[in-house]
């Protein structure tokens, strides 16, 4: 099967005539009133969440937030969603301290390894627009790609065993620009040129590894013919309507967005800032419940497909953890196995989990280095103790 590429007038046109006049299944007046509920221009049939269902969990979730996540210092957004209907939000701290912005529900912050999930669902969704499959070689897209063996697939779900690019300027030694701005195109180049040698064969072992991110969001602008934000927003922000949310340019963007820190001080730029695919979209809560939620949609992706994105492919599941397509996979205590995923950059942490049972959204983003951004697994279990 021939795949070409998919150019701009395409991605135009399956946005233009993507199926906007259909909504929540809400009352009118509803619509126009309720700004607590979070809404995606795709039907998606959901119950409607009692009064007194959101007076109780809202007490246990604020109790849990003070006690674990919001500690004084923290600088960060969080949220709790169920069927859209936001159950607890909170905002704290300061989005960039310099231009004295406070955190709102408009603070785009930076997702780090969250942006993994979107990219992984780009490809998803190119896979069921035909324009690529899982099981396609790297080569296929990316002829000089020395690893003839490593998939589209096998990049997802971190099994490639390319080196992780962080190791390069150990890799090459006296041979590494530290002054130079990488793009993925440089990475890409590095490795054509260096053959650098691979952890493990190809599908052998998990190894979780930044380089994969950037190979795939090379591969979404070979079939897309776009760059990778614009393919992004085509694909998926601007159908869901994700008006905060957008993929970091460094140098468009490094003056203006919402900075990371380590107690005040602001973390310094480094040479890996312009790199994406892996890391560097900028997004918030409310768009990410908005996202969370397009994936119930079969109008917004097949839902067979993305099944594929829960399977672990890791076998370490009797470890009680394992990987998917974009998506970790957690058994907690109370034997549920929960999908999320964590990020971490500079001063960023990240949370995204989607309890998919109950159609619940919760995540926590935060620019000021703090391991309490990661409390929101025991929060699900907090919330579900007695689930068996």
């Amino acid at each position: 099967m021939k795949f070409l590429t998919i150019s701009l007038f395409y991605f135009t046109l399956f946005y233009f005539s993507s199926p906007k006049q259909h909504s929540f299944v809400i009352k009118k007046e509803e619509k126009r009133s309720d700004s607590s509920i979070i809404r995606i221009p795709f039907s998606l049939k959901l119950g409607k969440v009692s009064e007194v269902y959101i007076a109780e969990t809202s007490k246990k979730i604020d109790s849990f937030y003070n006690k674990n996540i919001g500690t004084a210092g923290y600088f960060g957004s969080f949220i709790v969603a169920r069927n859209g209907k936001i159950i607890y939000e909170k905002y704290q701290g300061m989005a960039n301290i310099k231009l004295q912005k406070a955190m709102d529900e408009n603070s785009a912050l930076h997702l780090a390894s969250v942006s993994k999930v979107l990219t992984a669902t780009a490809i998803l969704k190119l896979v069921e627009n035909d324009n690529i499959m899982l099981d396609q070689k790297v080569t296929d897209w990316l002829p000089d790609f020395p690893y003839k063996s490593t998939t589209i697939k096998t990049l997802l779900n971190h099994r490639s065993g390319l080196q992780h690019y962080s190791r390069f300027p150990e890799l090459m030694k006296n041979n590494w620009n530290k002054k130079k701005i990488l793009s993925n195109k440089d990475v890409y180049e590095l490795i054509v040129k260096n053959k650098f040698r691979l952890l493990t064969p190809n599908n052998t072992r998990f190894d979780y590894c930044n380089t994969n991110y950037i190979i795939l969001a090379l591969i979404i602008e070979k079939a897309t013919g776009l760059k990778y934000g614009e393919a992004m927003k085509l694909l998926i922000f601007k159908p869901l309507k994700m008006n905060n949310t957008f993929v970091f340019d460094y140098y468009r963007d490094k003056d203006t967005v919402s900075m990371s820190y380590r107690n005040s001080a602001a973390n310094p730029w480094d040479q890996f800032d312009n790199l994406y695919g892996d890391k560097n979209i900028y997004s918030t809560p409310r768009d990410l419940v908005k996202f969370d939620l397009a994936t119930y949609s079969p109008e917004f992706i097949n839902q067979n497909l993305l099944k594929e994105a829960y399977i672990g492919y890791t076998s370490n599941m009797k470890l009680g953890k394992d990987y998917g397509l974009g998506m970790r996979m957690k058994k907690l205590s109370n034997g549920e196995t929960q999908v999320y995923h964590n990020g971490w950059w500079h001063g960023n942490t990240s949370s995204f989990v989607p309890v998919r049972k109950d159609t619940i959204s919760i995540i926590c983003l935060s620019n000021k280095y703090s391991n309490n951004t990661y409390e929101t697994l025991k929060l699900v279990e907090s919330l579900y103790p007695q689930t068996k």
